[in-house]
């Protein structure tokens, strides 16, 4: 089990363990879920390191317009 201090600021210094096991380097950002009582940490990702994420081999690629337009559509739905 790792420790460290809270300052009067509210700022800690992650014991190398931590990061090591996030992969953490100075700069890098990260999350935090707080869920019955427990709080979990994350490594957060850049938007960078998303793209591509959702493309399906042999799927098409969209544009921003198409994707704006679905958008609208659905919410026309939602409506009617």
């Amino acid at each position: 089990m790792q420790e460290s201090k809270v300052t009067a600021k509210g700022q800690t210094t992650l014991p190398r363990d931590v990061r090591a096991a996030l992969g953490l380097e100075a700069g890098d950002s990260v999350r935090y879920i707080v869920e019955n009582g427990r709080v979990q940490m994350l490594k957060a990702r850049h938007v960078r390191e998303l793209a591509g994420m959702l493309h399906r081999p042999g799927q098409r690629t969209v544009s921003l317009e198409e994707m704006n337009e679905a958008i609208a559509e659905g919410a026309i739905e939602s409506v009617s």
